[in-house]
């Protein structure tokens, strides 16, 4: 709980204990209205502290008529007609509902809070055999860490040695254990369960894994939608509108048609209290904090109240192919070498691919199976869109697609194949090509049925791979558009020209693999990471990020940000029903200022109450 939380609740004991000794003793001994007079003001100055301090922060924002404001002027309108009690008593319903709030948000904050609440409080370090404990910031690069059961990952960092399980669930929400062993990566946040640890350090603490989660998910709140933008614009047209029209209601019967003006006064200043947006204002970004938490939960980074809504409004979902709807684990399906053998085929290839984590590299490497030295590649460099040049052994070599083999003028034996076919060339001889295949999720399917059949939205795919192999993926996951042989630019122009042909479409949303396909994401309406866990671009560039390597979560993304929408839709037509109805009551003088008022933050409490249910949402 804050000091502000605390604060706010020790003020209402407070207030509430002298009100009620006020009432008690009153009624008891007759005393001095000067003396009554100062009790209750200064209670109605316990009660209303924070709606002063409050409005105090926004006249310096240039915001002065505010829903503050108005629970000010109607009580002390209150208190300058005699009605001294009512007065007080219109505020204190007025602190409870803030107070509530106040409790709801910082209840959501912290539930944000325990659930990256995953920094490491140590770390090990081995230095010439001994372990020395430190903390996690003064571990650089390259140090050697050790990491014991039960202990969490101070900063990613890659295992040299042992097995073990580990769990991800806070950073990625999945419960099932993953096992590493040396070669593989690991991540600040996630716990070790089985086996000790020996690993290397890849990333100091503040650009690990866990502190950049953790900086996005507290920079979220401050992402507003378009809904909270709505709004925040509603009621600054609303108030002053409110003002005026208490005073014409005030004023015009008093004036006009010479009326009883206390009676006027009183219903202007009830009129001024019922028409106190609170709940409209409070509950709002309470359910985007309920969406942000309920997403995170389940190992989905938003960075904000905007990009819930955003999707939750999607009607395009456009999606990279490789690693995004495949797996991204590739294998060698075909060796046809050209004037070598098929072994000395896979040794260059491997040897190219050395230093490349990618999945087409990877998937050499194993086919080779053998011992590379890096020592033989002098110098190597990517050729975007086409492939590898390198120098290995002092012989030029071009490793890639048909494009770089025509860019460089070599004659060679294209096929078309539904797999990914690399071609190699040496010292600008043709040598030899493979084809490598990759395989749908076996979630993809399920998505993509959703998305058309619940959503009705349009598929799209935009690839680099061939158009023989993006158009059999394509067709098999039932996408209505597929555009291949794409250039990581020329992805950014197809993207572009759907945002502009969206007409009456809503969102456009892009799914990627966070790596090469970083300017896509930020040029989407939404962009969303698909297995981002340790991808610095995805981290950077995505606006929402699957922590884990399951397509299914953007359909729990989905659900989340549509109930989260509902229920922001829901709170704002049942307020201002509400409002409306006991403006109308007030007209006519049916209800008095404690009534409307606690009418009001009865209303306020429903609808925070409601949009608290999103974190519970069950998708």
């Amino acid at each position: 709980m804050t000091k502000e939380v605390k604060y706010s609740i020790i003020r209402l004991i407070l207030g509430i204990a002298l009100y009620v000794g006020e009432i008690i003793t009153v009624r008891r001994i007759e005393l001095d209205m000067v003396f009554v007079i100062v009790w209750l003001l200064i209670v109605h100055f316990l009660f209303s502290y924070g709606a002063v301090t409050a409005w105090i922060q926004n006249i310096k924002k240039k915001k002065i008529l505010e829903e503050n404001l108005l629970m000010l002027i109607a009580t002390m309108g209150a208190f300058g007609i005699g009605m001294l009690e009512e007065a007080v008593a219109v505020m204190l319903f007025f602190q409870v509902g803030t107070t509530f709030q106040q409790l709801i948000t910082d209840r959501s904050k912290q539930k944000i809070a325990k659930l990256m609440d995953i920094r490491p409080v140590y770390a090990t370090r081995k230095v010439k055999g001994q372990e020395i404990q430190v903390e996690p910031g003064e571990l650089k690069l390259n140090h050697i860490i050790i990491i014991k059961p039960g202990e969490r990952v101070p900063v990613d960092a890659m295992v040299t040695s042992g097995v073990s399980s580990m769990d991800t669930q806070a950073i990625t929400g999945e419960s099932i254990p993953r096992t590493v062993r040396p070669g593989d990566k690991i991540y600040s946040g996630s716990i070790n369960l089985s086996a000790a640890l020996e690993a290397q350090v890849i990333k100091e603490y503040q650009d690990s894994t866990v502190s950049r989660i953790i900086e996005m998910v507290e920079r979220a709140s401050a992402k507003k939608s378009e809904r909270e933008n709505f709004i925040s614009r509603f009621t600054k047209l609303y108030t002053p509108v409110v003002v005026m029209l208490a005073l014409a209601f005030s004023l015009g019967p008093i004036f006009v048609l010479q009326w009883d003006a206390q009676t006027w006064i009183y219903r202007g200043l009830i009129f001024l209290a019922a028409a106190c947006p609170c709940a409209i204002l409070m509950a709002t970004p309470i359910a985007f904090l309920g969406g942000i938490a309920a997403s995170a939960k389940r190992g989905i980074i938003v960075r904000g109240g905007s990009y819930l809504e955003s999707l939750a409004k999607a009607d395009i979902f456009v999606f990279d192919k490789t690693g995004t709807l495949t797996e991204g684990v590739f294998k060698v399906q075909e060796v046809t070498p050209s004037g070598i053998s098929a072994d000395e085929l896979l040794e260059v290839m491997a040897h190219v691919e050395c230093n490349s984590n990618h999945p087409i590299a990877k998937s050499l490497q194993d086919a080779y199976g053998k011992e590379i030295d890096r020592t033989r590649i002098k110098r190597s460099g990517e050729i975007i869109g086409c492939g590898i040049q390198a120098k290995l052994d002092d012989k030029t070599v071009y490793l890639g697609n048909a494009k770089l083999m025509r860019r460089k003028e070599i004659p060679f034996d294209e096929i078309k194949s539904a797999g990914t076919v690399v071609y190699a060339a040496i010292d600008g001889v043709y040598v030899g090509r493979v084809v490598i295949s990759d395989e749908i999720r076996k979630d993809a399917p399920a998505l993509m049925s959703y998305l058309r059949n619940r959503r009705h939205a349009m598929l799209v795919m935009l690839t680099g791979d061939t158009k023989r192999s993006g158009k059999e993926v394509g067709k098999k996951l039932g996408m209505d558009y597929i555009y291949t042989d794409l250039l990581p630019d020329e992805k950014v122009e197809s993207l572009g020209d759907l945002l502009v042909i969206q007409d009456d479409m809503e969102r456009v949303v892009f799914v990627g693999d966070g790596i090469n396909d970083a300017p896509v994401l930020v040029e989407a309406d939404v962009g969303i990471a698909m297995g981002a866990l340790g991808s610095d671009a995805a981290l950077d560039a995505a606006d929402i990020i699957l922590m884990d390597d399951e397509i299914y979560r953007i359909k729990d993304a989905i659900k989340i940000a549509r109930e989260t929408l509902r229920v922001v839709n829901m709170n704002f037509k049942f307020s201002l029903f509400v409002k409306a109805v006991i403006l109308i009551l007030t007209l006519f003088g049916l209800v008095t200022m404690w009534g409307a008022v606690f009418v009001d933050i009865g209303v306020m409490i429903l609808a925070i109450l409601n949009a608290t249910w999103v974190y519970k949402y069950p998708v």
